[in-house]
């Protein structure tokens, strides 16, 4: 693993912080060569992301992105509203400038922000679905500006279909052919107007995202539980997209609640470097969230969401910073035995390299455990059709059905977790950190970590195309072998990888696409020592395999 940085837990000074106004000339001044492969459009499992310093995320790869969406959703009669969000990275505003001028010139009936501020990922999510609701023409979809939690310098734009979850890699590799297409042909295909006559146009529209989406959340909290219990509640946006979200629904709700920080910066100064110097909105890294953390005595419990808030980071004593993984365990178990309404035949569902405990969780609850590759799309299906109750992933992202067992959103959405952790002490009394303490004392405590290693993209290609047969242990770190798998049980999709399953423990290989790195993630419910074990053994018999 590398090493820590000396940054990390502290903010930086004023020579270490972005250069906003270079990276935005940067956006408009450099011109993507598709030749290069790192300028090629690219979407991964959260949209195209790059930054405009690495000629990765500039004007031109916007403007290719909305004219393929247009075509995209011209070709499959997709002409409701199309709802655009975005956060508060600095290339964010620019993007959304751009997109303006190709949607404008289609002439498509787009929804921006009202007061041209910034909408989470969820909450666009959560408009689709509730337009669409009863209807089967005049479908909306929408695309979410942002590169998540990533650093200052990057930017990022995802497309949600008129499901409202993640776009499939059918529709994203679409639009990236296209929008590559129209980069090496120099963009002459792409239709767009001036900014100005743009915004001015009949069809683009301000739209209220704030009021409706929040007088909506009782349906899926128990909002009155909350404030009856009178829970102290620390929130911190962490200068994202949610900030002028929650003075609306502390006031709703009458919510014993404090914003911590309201702070919009784009260099995003007042935050606490991640583990290698880099700032990174990551609530769920102890040193990006080090600030909250110090802050636990002062609440019943606290949170904080990622800059789009569609990632969650629960704070609470004794533990501080809850691993994702913890937390996913504890709501899935107060879920599922504190909705009523919700049908006994709901699923749980879960990313394969999250957490075991969540397996012995579903097991405990006596439901049906649906367990997928990486990526919330993955969940949208079951979200959709009420098979799933519970749909999380190990990074912090998560998203449930409403109290009557009803679609929420089918993209993760980190406000409901974090109300959800005020919930949880609402009606029990007992914060989440408390709950994951009796929980794994029952069930078994797990020892989790991911780490990376070397692979190069021969090596990398070779992981992915991985069969068991390939893979000769028969013995993990002491413990038989129960499974091999190339394909995730709860679909049969594949995982590009491997994942090996023990009684005690597990580990899963997968190859990055950004990186000449493959991600090894391993769990031991024995001890540090058990896991060390696994992700030693792992490591060498994959590097055989890369041999053979």
């Amino acid at each position: 693993m590398a090493s820590l940085s000396p940054f990390a837990g502290k903010t930086l000074d004023q020579s270490q912080l972005t250069d906003i106004p270079a990276l935005i000339a940067a956006y408009y001044d450099r011109k993507p060569d598709v030749s290069i492969p790192t300028q090629r459009v690219s979407f991964g499992t959260s949209g195209h992301r790059g930054s405009s310093f690495h000629t990765s995320f500039n004007e031109g790869h916007i403007l290719a992105i909305c004219e393929a969406i247009c075509r995209h959703r011209k070709a499959e009669g997709i002409d409701g509203p199309l709802f655009v969000g975005m956060d508060t990275h600095a290339l964010s505003g620019p993007a959304q400038r751009s997109a303006i001028e190709v949607f404008a010139a289609h002439g498509l009936d787009v929804r921006v922000d009202e007061n041209d501020g910034f909408t989470p990922t969820p909450v666009i999510s959560h408009a689709i679905l509730t337009y669409n609701k009863g209807r089967t023409t005049g479908l909306a979809d929408g695309v979410v500006i942002t590169p998540s939690h990533n650093p200052p310098s990057d930017g990022g734009f995802k497309y949600n279909p008129t499901n409202g979850g993640p776009a499939d890699t059918a529709i994203t590799k679409a639009i990236q052919d296209m929008a590559n297409g129209f980069l090496a042909d120099g963009l002459k295909d792409v239709k767009r107007l001036p900014y100005e006559e743009a915004r001015k146009a009949a069809c683009i529209k301000g739209y209220d995202y704030i009021t409706p989406y929040v007088a909506d959340l009782d349906s899926v909290i128990d909002m009155k539980a909350i404030r009856d219990a009178g829970v102290k509640i620390g929130i911190d946006p962490l200068g994202g997209a949610a900030v002028h979200y929650w003075k609306p629904i502390i006031e709703r709700y009458g919510l014993n609640a404090t914003v911590v920080n309201e702070t919009v910066d784009p260099q995003f100064a007042f935050m606490t470097a991640d583990w290698d110097g880099q700032i990174r909105m990551d609530c769920s890294s102890p040193y990006a969230m080090k600030s909250l953390i110090g802050m636990a005595d002062q609440f019943d419990v606290a949170f904080a969401n990622d800059t789009d808030a569609d990632r969650h980071g629960i704070v609470a004593k004794p533990d501080g910073l809850l691993n994702p993984n913890h937390y996913l365990a504890v709501a899935i178990s107060y879920l599922f035995r504190n909705r009523p309404d919700w049908s006994p035949e709901l699923g749980v569902g879960k990313t394969l390299v999250s957490s075991g405990l969540i397996d012995r969780v579903a097991k405990d609850l006596g439901r049906k455990l649906v367990e997928v590759p990486v990526g919330l799309k993955w969940f949208v299906p079951g979200l959709m059709d009420g098979s799933l109750g519970f749909g999380g992933e190990e990074s912090a992202g998560a998203t449930f059905l409403r109290r009557d067992g009803t679609v929420w959103t089918t993209d993760k959405d980190g406000l409901i977790l974090g109300l959800l952790a005020a919930e949880i002490t609402a009606k029990t009394g007992k914060n989440p950190s408390v709950q994951y303490r009796e929980l794994s004392a029952r069930l078994g405590t797990p020892f989790y970590a991911r780490i990376d290693a070397p692979a190069n993209a021969e090596q990398k290609a070779k992981l992915s195309k991985l069969s068991p047969e390939q893979f000769p242990l028969e013995t993990l770190a002491g413990d038989k072998i129960i499974s091999k798998l190339t394909r995730a049980p709860g679909n049969d999709a594949p995982i590009g990888g491997l994942k090996v399953v023990t009684e005690n423990g597990w580990f899963a290989a997968r190859p990055s696409g950004t990186e000449d790195v493959y991600k090894i993630y391993a769990e031991s419910f024995k001890s540090e020592e058990h896991l060390h074990a696994i992700q030693t053994e792992a490591q060498a018999a994959i590097s055989k395999v890369f041999a053979s």
